[in-house]
């Protein structure tokens, strides 16, 4: 462990203000720490963060909801507001990590967790992730877990989080705060594609503060989901996983959002097979036609090729599943 300062903040002003001069926000410190155990990240300056007010979900105009940074994982899981509204959060949150993990998480640490590539967190591997300009062990290692969506010639990790597929396919916003006032981005933005700065992962400027997760008002009656694949069942990250929300109205298929994880260095938003559901009646066939676009565009890798079908698998079965033909 490398020395660090700790600074603990009772208001948004002393956490900006030790924001500009380079501090580390922390609150649960479930990935953080890890992080720091490991010798992969080594701030200066720790500034927690867990005494803002910031820990509330509260409704919005026409139906949406904000949910506060702080709101532990457990607590927006259990929250009647979300289990009422958007059931593909609880969902999503409830297959992630473990109870204990559940309990000192937080939303806002969640969509900022740093990937799982087991080579990003061996020092001793070449990670441009890490060190910028290194290279990219998981190209040319074993890479059965990696993204076959969003990957660059320097970076293949894929983001870790479950309950950001479920607020990439709801098209969220996530709210900051920072020194030259408050913003909102658009979820697609916020977490970035590698490309060329695989080191650059979150849409933030220096300083700025998460305060918020926003999830839109939605046409209602509307069904939504998340199944998760992974290789065991307790405490373990996807293989593929989809959130699915369905509006459908008349018989119809009014709205359709749909989001891959597992997959992608980024949650995986698949317009595609929004596009083949809206305005059909939902059917078996139309589901399984639907969920072959859930790969396009795919580019696997020696070890996780398998990804593909298993994608379109995924896909097919969530969409039953909401669909109400299982």
């Amino acid at each position: 462990m490398h020395p660090f300062s700790y600074t603990k903040v009772s208001d948004l002003e002393g956490a900006l203000a030790a924001g500009r001069r380079g501090g580390r926000y922390i609150a649960g410190g479930t990935t953080l720490v890890d992080l720091m155990r490991e010798s992969v990240e080594r701030p200066g300056a720790l500034v927690d963060i867990s005494a803002l007010p910031l820990g509330e979900v509260t409704a919005t105009a026409g139906g949406g909801l904000r949910i506060g940074a702080l709101v532990s994982m457990a607590e927006a899981a259990a929250d009647p507001k979300v289990r009422a509204t958007f059931p593909v959060v609880s969902q999503a949150l409830e297959l992630s990590a473990s109870a204990q993990l559940r309990n000192m998480a937080t939303i806002g640490g969640n969509i900022m967790q740093r990937t799982r590539c087991t080579y990003f967190r061996d020092v001793t591997a070449p990670c441009n992730k890490r060190e910028p300009g290194s290279g990219c062990a998981a190209l040319e290692g074993f890479n059965r877990a990696h993204a076959i969506m969003g990957g660059s010639d320097q970076c293949v990790a894929t983001h870790p989080s479950d309950v950001a597929v479920a607020f990439a396919a709801l098209e969220a916003s996530v709210r900051l705060r920072g020194p030259d006032g408050e913003r909102g981005v658009a979820f697609a933005d916020f977490l970035l594609r590698p490309g060329g700065t695989p080191d650059r992962e979150q849409g933030l400027r220096p300083g700025e503060l998460i305060t918020a997760v926003e999830l839109p008002a939605l046409p209602r009656p509307l069904r939504s989901g998340y199944l998760k694949v992974r290789d065991r069942q307790s405490y373990e990250f996807a293989l593929t996983s989809a959130a699915v929300a369905l509006h459908v109205k008349g018989g119809v298929i009014r709205e359709a959002k749909v989001a891959a994880g597992g997959v992608g260095t980024v949650p995986w938003k698949l317009p595609a097979v929004e596009r083949r559901l809206i305005g059909e009646r939902p059917s078996p066939a139309l589901w399984t036609e639907a969920a072959e676009h859930a790969a396009d565009g795919a580019r696997p890798l020696a070890h996780n090729r398998f990804k593909v079908e298993l994608l379109k698998r995924t896909v097919e079965r969530q969409l039953r599943v909401v669909g109400g033909s299982e």
